[in-house]
């Protein structure tokens, strides 16, 4: 009999009303290996009635309080992150050392969070005007929701909701219906840890569910990541029901190869950025543009680090795992077709790959395209699988116009060793995370993430400084306190005497 996955509401496993269930399959092999129970509206509806109920105690919690819940969850996050990147392996695909790397970055930002109380100081002005002071206070809003992707099933539940509960308030998380498990346990274990019952639940479901939680009346922000089109769809729906709103979207991320780079370790960096995690990333790279003088000895070396790579079942050391599901494999293989007709040279097709796995998985080797068109669509399109394109460019001038004519404005990266044509690239490229000589530039956790143009709507990234003013709302509060001679009533304005 196949296992059914529950929602996680009130401290506990909850069945709600709906009786609709999804496949979880298990992508390495093929095969489902649990059903997810998926909520209608009605039980969105009771899960932030729960939600909100709790709220109402926790927001007077201490900060001590908070903190020490943060804490003993770090503690016990770290001391079984095994088990849950098994569990990430079995239901998105990626393998384990990979599944480790995404639970230590969303652990940096546990531990960033367990700073809140110096995080969400206010400010002080004393005798602003005769005996009034003025100050500022950050207040948890309430109840908020989060909607995370597929392709980090913990990290980025990791990245908003530990920020969000530190501040005080109360989450629903929805997680990806494709690889649910991460967020029960993740649930269970802050549970574990002292979160009172009912201040974080898990509820899973599609569109339904998403479409409840961006217009309930008593959900006061969302946070989003996944791709462009439903981005926008969910900022626009939720800031027209009221909504604070963070939602980051897609990428087409390029890497900038200049003559004087160090090849060896270009080669290299665009071979863990692109196939690090089957390239199912919002800021793998996808393009590499390399100046014409460097291209073929760039591609040489590209081509020869991969056929160093084991595809296959993330469980047996393998370097890549398989694709999440059936349907996006096949989508991304799609492209090798489209790239040869557009005129490209595919020079390693990674639909013939030997897997070290079960013949039904979802596989695609790693696959390198070379002198792809900017007018393909293998270009313009966010693949979000192991095809990596290669643009060749005449200089830093052509290579930089594409990157600042693309629609997305994710992340980007320039391969040099003249200092000052890095310092001109991170000034004029209009892209929100750069990398120097680093393919993957993800800030550290006391920075904040998040990109430009269509890859972020709104104006809040993730974690860092923008978390805790995102999952805060400021109070500016003016004080008077009179001194009993004060001598009478005065209904003026106060006076600078």
């Amino acid at each position: 009999m196949t296992t059914i996955l529950d929602h996680w509401v009130g401290g506990a496993p909850w069945t709600g009303a709906s009786e609709r269930t999804s496949p979880v399959y298990n992508p390495a092999l093929g095969t489902v290996q649990k059903e997810l129970r998926l909520a209608t509206a009605a039980d969105i509806d009771e899960a932030v009635g729960v939600a909100s109920a709790a709220w109402a105690q926790w927001r007077d919690a201490s900060i001590a309080k908070r903190q020490g819940v943060m804490f003993a969850f770090r503690e016990l996050l770290n001391a079984r992150k095994q088990e849950l990147a098994e569990i990430l392996t079995s239901e998105h695909g990626k393998v384990l050392s990979d599944a480790l790397g995404e639970i230590a970055r969303g652990m940096e930002v546990v531990e960033f969070a367990c700073g809140v109380g110096h995080l969400t100081k206010g400010a002080y002005s004393e005798n602003v005007s005769t005996d009034v002071d003025v100050y500022t206070l950050r207040q948890p809003l309430g109840v908020v929701g989060i909607i995370s992707p597929f392709n980090f099933p913990a990290m980025v539940p990791l990245w908003f909701f530990s920020i969000a509960l530190a501040a005080g308030n109360a989450v629903i998380l929805k997680p990806s219906e494709k690889d649910p498990s991460a967020a029960n346990w993740l649930a269970a274990l802050l549970t574990e840890a002292g979160l009172p019952h009912g201040v974080l639940n898990v509820v899973h479901g599609d569109k339904e569910a998403v479409d409840a939680l961006l217009h309930h009346p008593d959900v006061a922000a969302i946070s989003f990541v996944g791709s462009t089109p439903i981005a926008k769809y969910v900022y626009e729906t939720a800031t027209g029901a009221g909504k604070r709103v963070q939602a980051l979207g897609g990428a087409k991320n390029h890497m900038l190869v200049l003559p004087d780079a160090d090849l060896d370790l270009a080669a290299d960096a665009a071979v863990n950025a692109g196939f690090g995690s089957a390239g199912e990333r919002c800021m793998a790279i996808s393009v590499v543009l390399a100046v014409d003088t460097v291209a073929d000895e760039l591609v040489a070396k590209i081509s020869e680090r991969m056929a160093t790579l084991r595809t296959g079942d993330g469980t047996r050391g393998c370097d890549m795992g398989p694709l999440i599901t059936r349907q996006h494999r096949d989508k991304v293989a799609s492209y090798i077709d489209v790239a040869a007709a557009d005129g490209a040279a595919v020079v390693v097709d990674g639909r013939g790959v030997e897997v070290d796995g079960e013949a039904d998985g979802f596989w695609l080797g790693p696959t390198l395209i070379d002198k792809v068109p900017t007018s393909s669509s293998v270009y313009r399109d966010e693949i979000f699988g192991p095809v990596l394109s290669v643009v060749r460019v005449a200089g830093y001038e052509e290579g930089l116009g594409i990157i600042n004519g693309s629609p997305y404005g994710n992340g980007t990266a320039i391969f040099t060793n003249d200092g000052g044509a890095a310092r001109r690239f991170q000034r004029e490229a209009r892209v929100g995370m750069i990398g120097i000589n680093v393919p993957i530039p993800v800030p550290v956790a006391y920075h904040s993430f998040g990109g430009w143009k269509a890859s972020l709507f709104g104006d809040a990234k993730a974690y860092g400084p923008h978390g805790f003013e995102f999952f805060t709302a400021e109070k500016a509060i003016t004080s008077r306190w009179l001194d009993p001679s004060h001598g009478g009533l005065n209904l003026g304005f106060p006076q600078h005497t």
